[in-house]
């Protein structure tokens, strides 16, 4: 079970394994009180890719498969094939900062992670 939440929603039992998977750390938030328990940068869109995408919904499709494709090389897809390890232990939980969840990258990890 993959589920995805905002970095700073408090965390709840059902959580399992919590993995921030931001290229950036989330604004505001301390991290003695983040409650993450890792932070695995490569598995977020490259910095190019982000600032393309700019978090505009009419992109997400193409942002999606480019996404994709990060994901399918180097450290990324190592980093991808350790969040599937993560989800065959137990629950997981995929943390962002992003407000628009069902535009983030995370939407598109949580149909390649199962």
């Amino acid at each position: 079970m993959v589920l995805v939440k905002r970095a700073y929603e408090e965390p709840a039992p059902a959580d399992g394994r919590r993995v921030l998977v931001d290229r950036l750390w989330p604004r505001g938030l301390a991290k003695d009180r983040a409650d993450v328990d890792e932070w695995l940068k490569t598995v977020a869109p490259s910095q190019e890719l982000r600032k393309w995408y700019g978090h505009d919904p009419a992109r997400f499709a193409e942002f999606a498969e480019r996404y994709r494709a990060e994901l399918g090389t180097g450290e990324a897809a190592d980093a991808l094939g350790h969040l599937r390890e993560l989800a065959h232990d137990g629950p997981l939980t995929l943390l962002t900062a992003t407000r628009d969840l069902p535009h983030a990258h995370t939407a598109v990890l949580t149909k390649l992670v199962p």
